[in-house]
């Protein structure tokens, strides 16, 4: 196992390793984030919220960059005009822009993407129907965080914010490693709809699902 590149923030230490296989591995405080050899529901994220939006110009906030697979679903998709990505850790977006991460520098190249460094909770508050699209991946879900003070942005508050964020028929849509189903309760109370969808991921090591959960506005 190689060491490609480490940072240390206030939230600890960010460690993107390459493994033996050839792949990297973004792990923080030595929790496995993601890596690149397994990204079917980083990508299946994009695709769910993409196809819930009905409008022919979107606009696409995504909440954590990661390795940048689910911005590339995004990308793809002809009908953003914007995506604004909040990523907290200015060490990560570095990693993408100068190649660190090989297939970075071409995702943050693209004109539509605007990158914020920060908590994606406060470019949440900053927005008013801002959005048409808004996806959440910044941990493995709201039981397997990867920094503590995550756990607010799965609670209602939070959740009300995320929904007065969107436009009208906006979607919020939540990654998770494991079923939530206190998340998906939460959802319904906000929104008044919510949905659960889950994915086989025959990789890490495992044969097992992740899951999306959408909500519209």
């Amino acid at each position: 196992m190689e060491t490609v590149a480490r940072a240390s923030s206030p939230r600890g230490e960010l460690v993107l390793r390459r493994r033996d296989d050839g792949h990297l591995e973004l792990r923080a405080n030595g929790v496995f984030v993601m890596d690149t050899l397994e990204h079917t529901s980083e990508r299946a994220l994009a695709d769910h919220a993409l196809e819930l939006a009905d409008c022919d110009s979107l606009r696409v906030l995504v909440g954590g960059l990661g390795l940048g697979f689910t911005l590339g679903a995004v990308l793809a998709d002809p009908r953003v005009v914007r995506c604004t990505v909040a990523e907290i850790e200015p060490d990560l977006v570095g990693w993408l822009r100068d190649g660190t991460v090989p297939h970075g520098p071409a995702l943050l190249a693209d004109s539509r993407v605007d990158v914020q460094i920060g908590d994606v909770a406060d470019v949440l508050r900053a927005a008013a129907t801002a959005y048409d699209v808004v996806l959440l991946d910044v941990d493995n879900g709201p039981d397997y965080l990867v920094h503590d003070t995550n756990a607010a942005l799965y609670a209602e508050p939070a959740l009300v914010t995320a929904q007065a964020a969107l436009a009208p028929g906006g979607s919020l849509v939540i990654w998770s490693a494991a079923r939530a189903s206190e998340l998906e309760h939460a959802l319904r109370e906000v929104f008044g709809n919510a949905e659960e969808q889950s994915y086989d991921v025959p990789g890490h090591g495992r044969v097992g699902q992740y899951f999306v959960y959408a909500a519209r506005r």
